[in-house]
Parts: structure tokens; sequence; C-alpha cells
């Protein structure tokens, strides 16, 4: 099981920290595909947060394809660490952009004007 290391007061908040390590983690080769990931019960022990909010950091991975849920199989790695890698880079350059005033259509039609 890879390290995962939150800071209490910090002001990213709890779940998107989470995330970020398990995504680390998965960028690293620290998490492999297709190992699966402890409940989310244990993982907020170890953690020490509360299982909503480990379950939120898992469902937004989830969504971003870096991992599965299976009923009966648990919580799987689907994602390869350099898809991690890119994920990472992309949500970076959403932030920026965001802060610039670029809204995610715009971003988007930069990208396929550069691509």
């Amino acid at each position: 099981m890879f390290s995962v290391k939150i800071d209490q007061h910090a002001t990213t908040d709890l779940h998107e920290q989470v995330a970020a390590e398990i995504r680390r983690a998965i960028a690293d080769g620290e998490a492999k595909p297709g190992e699966r990931l402890p409940p989310a019960r244990d993982l907020a022990a170890v953690i020490g947060v509360n299982t909503n909010t480990v379950l939120r950091a898992l469902r937004a991975l989830r969504d971003e394809g870096l991992l599965e849920f299976r009923r009966g199989r648990g919580i799987t790695i689907t994602g390869s660490p350099e898809r991690g890698a890119v994920i990472a880079r992309a949500q970076e350059l959403v932030l920026f952009a965001r802060r610039h005033g670029y809204p995610p259509e715009e971003l988007a039609h930069l990208i396929q004007t550069l691509g």
C-alpha cells in the first residue's frame, strides 16, 4: 500500500488532497494498473479522515478514468502512470486557465487549435 499524506490545516479540501495523493501514487508507479485498493473505510482509518472524504476522492478518480468500481471486487486501478501524469497536468492547466478568465470551452478550443 502506498502512503497518503494529508495536511489537516491546508486550504485544499481533504478529498482533493486524498485524490491528489492517489493520483501521485499512480503517476509514480507506486500503485499499478490492475491492483486493488483497500476498502474506503480502511483507507479512511489509515489516513485519519472520514470515510465520505475518501469516497468523494475515489469517485473523482473514477470519473477521471483512473479507478474502476466493481461490486464484489472492490476498487481497481485502471489508469497508467502516464495517464495519471497527463491528467495531473491537465488539471493544472484548467485551474490556471480559470484563474485567468478562460472558460473550459475556450480552453478546449485553444487546445484543439494548437493540436
